[in-house]
């Protein structure tokens, strides 16, 4: 009895779930057209020289239907063509799996300074021709489709809409709404999804019919994909984090309740709450932190994420015994099998309020499906030769709000001219600037450590003292522009790693210091030299003579420069000033290395060298002031000690008391590494 008022209760419940969908299917169409609000940033879009000219516009349909989460570039054109019309079929193979699921292209960007409409129906005809691709002729029916136009010095941008895929006529939309807090956003309403799932295809072939492998090849990728849509596969999801206390049970959910043919735009805020024991009823919100300390960061780092696990079921149950068969068929000629192993890792963004079985099946899946498409078709064209080892990883650049999935092949260095180009193009389509090596496997996103007990978990290496300028007080140079270090680093200093090079080393310390900051962000992998290595690197190149190792003498700006490119290939501006009284003279150069380089400088004056991490400057006063991190400490990595004392902190040329930091009859060098032009 009590299962039968249980099971009445669900089918009260879902009755209810569908009104409220059929509801929200009237209210949305009659309201969210009014204006296109956009997450990404405004300098987002910017108009170039070479490739198409058009931006593709991505949106969510768990967000109101004009509302532009990120743009990407296009960087395909037909080769016949005068170079302004997209390559649709070669922009959609490499989006499909470039994009998350959750994540979608609704419109396109271009450029133009007279006929507004014009342009405006050319990004129409390209965003339907390229979600055609990607999604297919049933999807785009009637979704809305967006326009943007900008001037061609993207001063003036206007926007228009076409309701569905049919539609010919275009409506302008006159309101524009730049949203304040883009990642709260995106985030706050919203987790990510993460299914690995390693595979290993047996591809049988005839010996002497070798054409047929790619028959055999597309058979064993097609059964996997009917596996995972199979009424008897298993979908296991539970949370990635490990410091959540208060964790909710783990999730089921079986093939056999998926449903294949949904628009999430129209179902993802119909979930309830409950306790776990069915999935169908369960939103993914179910698996959101519930204690979390302090104020929410929202982020792609602190995002609550998901963790989804896909097991096969071989076994049915029998309602009459049966005993086991095994059927043995022969081959007619002689064949080789061939094992394909693929790694399949995809992310995808959903609403909290999307039921746990539509993620799965309109999210889960269709990433999975996608991926193993893509392997298959870069697998092909050499199968019998030696198999690629293509890896995806997860990345977030910067100004991108949402997640990208890249795959890599390992069987090239990350330094050859192949792994170069394909992230050069990615850096293009992104709109990420060529000296930062942001796409590199170093800088993907790791979910072993996101997450976890405390930030700490995401920093990697040694243990030294990092960053140690954050918080400390303000220069007091008033009305001063602050400029500083970007990125973390180091701190190196006297008598670290049980080393005494007290009264000589100090500019060997800025110089660790300038490398662990290549190395935290990710230009270098090689460790952190050594006194002894810095001065072998020195010999090798001829600058000293052998006794020089083991030796405990001065290098100054020249030295550091010289083994910073025979180790990490950086070159080096160098700037001499004649005395102390001059460097504030350098303020404003000084400034504009931090904004455009944010390399850490090392100034050596005599026999003494410091880090420069910053600078404060009044160019209307000349009013400047120096931040300072002193390598002379030979204390313990106690970070209040070192601040309270002075160690790390501002220092202006003349202080209050007329007490000179830079000494005017000495003459300094100052070495401001640059940052390698590389991807």
């Amino acid at each position: 009895m009590n299962g039968f008022i249980n099971l009445a209760q669900k089918l009260l419940t879902l009755f209810s779930l569908q009104s409220r969908a059929e509801t929200r299917e009237v209210s949305a169409e009659s309201s969210q057209m009014g204006s296109v609000k956009i997450l990404c940033p405004k300098l987002i879009f910017h108009n170039t020289d070479s490739g198409p000219g058009i931006y593709w516009l991505v949106g969510s349909p768990f967000f109101p239907p004009l509302t532009v989460v990120s743009s990407l570039r296009c960087i395909h054109a037909l080769a016949s063509s005068d170079s302004t019309s997209p390559d649709l079929r070669q922009e959609s193979e490499e989006l499909r799996t470039l994009i998350i699921e959750g994540f979608e292209i609704f419109g396109a960007l271009t450029f133009g300074d007279s006929d507004f409409e014009k342009n405006a129906r050319k990004s129409i005809d390209a965003a339907r021709g390229l979600r055609k691709l990607l999604y297919g002729e049933g999807k785009c029916e009637n979704q809305p489709v967006v326009a943007a136009v900008a001037g061609l010095d993207a001063s003036d941008m206007r926007f228009f809409v076409s309701k569905n895929g049919h539609e010919t006529s275009l409506e302008s939309v006159t309101s524009i709404v730049y949203e304040d807090h883009p990642e709260k956003y995106v985030w706050e309403k919203g987790c990510l999804l993460r299914c690995e799932l390693p595979v290993k295809l047996p591809v049988y072939y005839a010996v002497n019919n070798p054409s047929d492998i790619e028959k055999a090849f597309s058979r064993a990728t097609e059964a996997v994909v009917a596996k995972l849509r199979d009424p008897q596969a298993v979908y296991m999801l539970e949370t990635s984090s490990k410091a959540s206390v208060d964790q909710s049970p783990r999730a089921i959910i079986r093939g056999v309740q998926l449903d294949f043919n949904t628009d999430l735009s129209k179902v993802w805020p119909l979930a309830v709450g409950g306790d776990g024991s069915d999935a169908n009823l369960l939103s993914s919100s179910y698996f959101s932190m519930k204690s979390k300390a302090g104020s929410p960061i929202f982020s792609v780092e602190n995002a609550d994420t998901i963790r989804v696990s896909v097991l096969f079921n071989s076994l049915e149950k029998s309602s009459t015994p049966a005993a086991p068969v095994a059927e043995y068929l022969p081959v007619q000629e002689e064949a080789r099998l061939l094992i394909v192993d693929m790694k399949l890792d995809i992310l995808c963004y959903a609403a909290k309020e999307l039921p746990l079985s539509y993620a799965v099946s309109s999210l889960v899946i269709p990433g999975l499906v996608d991926q193993i498409n893509m392997l298959k078709n870069l697998i092909l064209p050499n199968f019998l030769a030696q198999h690629p080892q293509l890896r995806p990883y997860h990345f977030k650049p910067p100004g991108v709000l949402h997640p990208i999935t890249v795959f890599y092949e390992l069987s090239f260095g990350e330094t050859e001219s192949k792994q170069v180009e394909v992230r050069r193009s990615l850096h293009s389509r992104l709109g990420l600037p060529y000296d930062r090596p942001l796409l590199r496997i170093a800088n993907a996103l790791d979910f072993s450590r996101l997450k976890s007990s405390g930030s700490d978990s995401l920093q990697k290496g040694s243990t030294l003292l990092r960053d140690v300028h954050i918080g400390i007080p303000s220069s007091g140079v008033a009305g001063g522009l602050v400029s500083l270090v970007q990125g973390s680093y180091e701190y190196h200093h006297y008598l670290q790693d049980g080393f005494n090079d007290s009264g000589w080393g100090c500019a060997y310390r800025s110089l660790q210091t300038i490398v662990s900051w290549f190395r935290l962000q990710n230009y270098t992998s090689i460790d952190v030299p050594s006194h002894r290595e810095i001065q072998q690197s020195l010999v090798e190149i001829g600058d000293k003579d052998p006794s020089f190792i083991g030796s405990r003498e001065w290098i100054g700006a020249i030295e550091l420069s010289f083994v910073l490119d025979k180790l990490l290939g950086v070159t080096c501006k160098v700037i001499n000033v004649r005395s102390g009284a001059e460097l504030p003279e350098k303020c404003r150069e000084l400034a504009l290395h931090f904004e455009t380089q944010g390399t850490p400088v090392m100034i050596g004056g005599g026999v003494l060298a410091y880090t420069l991490l910053g600078v404060d400057y009044n160019e209307a006063s000349g009013d400047c002031a120096f931040l300072i991190l002193d390598p002379h400490y030979t204390g313990t990595d106690d970070l209040k000690k070192i601040v309270n004392a002075g160690w790390c902190g501002w220092k202006k040329a003349v202080d209050n008391k007329g007490k000179n930091f830079f000494l005017h009859d000495k003459f300094y060098n100052l070495l401001l590494p640059q940052r390698p032009s590389m991807v």
